[in-house]
């Protein structure tokens, strides 16, 4: 029988194809693309946060040590539990308790292969028949493209710029209704380099206990606080209302390629327990990938005995170049700058169209930069705001400098004259 006689019972899910676009893969993948390749200037990447790769940003020599021992002590090399290696969890949890009002336990933490599994797990679990989510705009579109994928209704609350990109908590309760399940907290902000207040954050927690939802709150970049604003963690609002805080090693020691991260529950009162939150992400864990027990055989060493000189130079470096972008930016007639960051690696900027000729978007001028000065950054549609822009300060200081001066020069070409 021939091939063209069969008929074949299967079939790609669109599902995923339509949660992919989502991504800041995708829009970075489109963009690299659009590279000249006749420019003999190196590419200066302006668009993704990983920092990795820059001498001035290499990981600490204890975090660096730790690997190695936990390699040559044969102690690791089998399967990981399902929730993670009881050390690493115990570790995490006296790690994460020090900020915190009550002592966190190993039975609150589940360790994941990075963040980015983290998510999974919590989205998953999460989307029940009809339910829906709400994810801050702009926000880090992984969750979007999660919540597509595991049919999950999304709905966005605004973030404002005029008040250093606070959750606008009148529209987030305009929102919710009886099917709403969580809201999505990005602090340190990525996209926007904002750090909330304590204030600010004990009036989420009273919202969302109003709602009857609970708090993800994605600390990613959790003490990567540079400005005035001091870093404050979600979980100790814990006893207002359920809070999954997403943690990793990623940013803050520079190591996204060592996947691992980590959920943290700090609930006091029971409420996920009781409604089988975390007997659900126990069986998810049952059926995902483990973590490396390597990285996780390291992980003790590396909470307890990186030097504090370690974390406070990464924010020096931080705050330097989040200073140079300021300083290089508002000299720029087309881009204004709401605020300036306070955390994380990310701050976002506004376009004036109307001063630019040639360009009718936010993706029209990333393109067009990327091919005319080999300059990424993303544009704001990838993180859900239009005619915006997302830039990346984590970078060697020289490549930033060079990198906002190309940017400078291609908005002086493409300026409107009178």
């Amino acid at each position: 029988m021939g091939e063209e006689s069969t008929v074949w019972n299967f079939e790609g899910d669109e599902h995923l194809n339509k949660a992919s676009a989502c991504t800041i893969r995708s829009f970075l993948t489109t963009l690299k693309e659009n590279l000249n390749q006749n420019d003999d200037r190196p590419v200066i990447p302006l668009g993704h946060g990983d920092p990795s790769g820059f001498p001035s940003f290499r990981t600490s020599q204890v975090a660096e040590d730790a690997i190695v021992d936990a390699v040559r002590s044969g102690k690791f090399n089998s399967y990981s539990s399902r929730l993670g290696i009881l050390d690493a969890r115990r570790a995490i949890a006296e790690h994460l308790s020090h900020d915190h009002p009550y002592d966190t336990s190993p039975e609150d933490v589940f360790v994941t292969v990075g963040a980015r599994q983290a998510i999974d797990v919590l989205i998953t679990v999460l989307a029940r028949s009809g339910a829906n989510i709400l994810l801050p705009r702009p926000g880090y579109p992984l969750y979007e493209a999660r919540a597509v994928f595991s049919h999950l209704e999304v709905r966005h609350f605004d973030l404002l710029p005029e008040k250093a990109w606070e959750v606008d908590l009148n529209g987030l309760e305009a929102l919710a209704d009886d099917k709403t399940v969580a809201m999505v907290l990005i602090n340190p902000g990525n996209p926007c380099g904002n750090v909330y207040t304590h204030e600010h954050l004990q009036k989420i927690a009273e919202t969302a206990k109003k709602l009857g939802i609970l708090i993800i709150s994605d600390e990613a970049y959790g003490y990567l606080a540079f400005g005035s604003t001091p870093f404050v963690p979600m979980a100790r609002f814990g006893s207002i209302v359920p809070v999954f805080t997403i943690g990793s090693l990623s940013k803050r020691w520079m190591v996204p390629g060592w996947r691992l991260g980590w959920i943290l529950m700090s609930d006091p009162n029971g409420v996920l327990q009781k409604h089988k939150i975390t007997e659900c992400i126990k069986s998810y864990l049952d059926i995902s990938s483990d973590v490396s027990t390597i990285t996780q055989g390291a992980l003790p060493q590396i909470l307890k005995k990186t030097p504090e000189s370690f974390h406070s130079k990464t924010l020096n470096m931080l705050r330097e170049a989040a200073d140079l972008c300021h300083a290089r930016l508002n000299e720029i007639p087309c881009i204004t700058y709401p605020c300036r960051p306070q955390g994380s690696m990310f701050l976002m900027v506004k376009l004036n169209l109307l001063l630019l000729k040639d360009i009718n978007d936010d993706f029209e001028f990333c393109i067009k930069l990327a091919r005319e000065e080999s300059v990424i950054v993303l544009p704001g549609a990838a993180v859900g705001l239009k005619n915006w822009l997302r830039i990346t300060f984590a970078v060697e200081l020289s490549l930033l400098e060079d990198g906002l001066e190309r940017i400078k020069a291609f908005t002086l070409r493409h300026t409107k004259t009178k």
